[in-house]
This record gives C-alpha cells, structure tokens and sequence, in this order.
C-alpha cells in the first residue's frame, strides 16, 4: 500500500487536562496514529499534579509536549507515513498557556523526521 495516494491530517486537542494529537486519512476519516498524555508513560506525572494542594489549573507542560509529539513522530515513522497536514479548525485563540505547547510539540516531530505542512501557518495564528 502506498502512501503517497493519501493525505493525512494532523488533529491537535488541548486543554487543561489532555493533550491528544492524531493523523488521520482524509479519504476515510479514520484514525491512523495517535499519542495523548493519557497513556501510560504520563500517568506517574498526572497522579503527581492530582495530589499536590491546591490543585494546578493545568496538569501537563511543555515538556510533556515535546514528548507526545516525539512518539507520534516515531508512530508515524513506524508506518512509513513521511508528510502530514495540519487541520486547523475554525474556532476561538487558544488561551495563552494552550498556546505555549504547540510549539515545541510541533518540533518534535519535525526532530523525528515527518514533514508537518501549515506548521508555519497555525504557528501565526496562536501567536
């Protein structure tokens, strides 16, 4: 299977609990890889910001970006999935500590080796 037929897009969900980045098919909607902050390697981190008082508005930072976006980066590798596009919804700015994230989570996987297209583009809309 070839994956030069397709085109995948990049999905970036923040918020103050979760960060999920998926690449989906844009020929059949479904989802082909995927890292959030919910997985396992996260959990000891999120446990640790849940007990300390009081509570921190949010649980996850910029390193923890970094590092979701590098596994993505290795899942896609993985699968031989060179180039995304990045699916930039219509809706309000991001608050400014949602901002802060998408950066660095970007160039992660640029570090792994994926092409990301529109980077530049949302990167001027966050800031």
């Amino acid at each position: 299977m070839s994956t030069t037929n397709y085109r995948y897009l990049l999905r970036l969900s923040l918020s103050c609990r979760k960060i999920t980045v998926q690449v989906t098919n844009s020929a059949t909607d479904s989802i082909v890889a995927m890292a959030s902050s919910t997985e396992q390697e996260f959990m000891p981190y999120y446990r640790s910001k849940l007990t300390t008082f009081p509570r921190p508005h949010r649980f996850y930072d910029a390193n923890i970006a970094i590092r979701i976006g590098e596994k993505l980066g290795f899942r896609l590798s993985d699968i031989g999935i060179s180039h995304v596009e990045i699916d930039i919804p219509e809706q309000p700015p991001l608050p400014i500590h949602h901002r802060k994230m998408i950066a660095p989570l970007l160039d992660s996987v640029k570090r792994v080796g994926i092409r990301v297209s529109g980077s530049e583009k949302l990167e001027e809309k966050v800031s």
